[in-house]
């Protein structure tokens, strides 16, 4: 199954967080952060959207920064996604 995002949507997966710290400390699961950086997976077709043209400034395969605890979490078959607004996405990751 596909997922196909509509109109300034953005389906992302999220990126491991490190389990080490710069000291070397191996953090547990508990004491990690949610992550924010994710690679777009697929972007909707952007459009008119409440009135608004959107066009969509990101493409499959860029690194992402995403707000905190945005978007919609999505399972499909084992692999989880969000589904966010494009313009729930901060920066693009070089």
């Amino acid at each position: 199954m596909n997922i196909k995002p509509l109109a300034d949507r953005v389906v992302i997966k999220m990126l491991e967080a490190e389990e080490t710290t710069k000291s070397g400390i191996i953090l547990a699961g508990t004491a990690k952060e949610k992550p924010q950086v994710a690679e777009i997976i697929a972007v909707g077709p952007g459009g008119n959207v409440e009135g608004k043209d959107i066009v969509m400034a990101v493409k499959v395969g860029d690194k992402v920064i995403t707000s905190k605890y945005s978007g919609t979490e999505v399972k499909v078959g084992e692999n989880e996604y969000v589904i966010v607004k494009q313009s729930d996405i901060l920066a693009i990751v070089d």
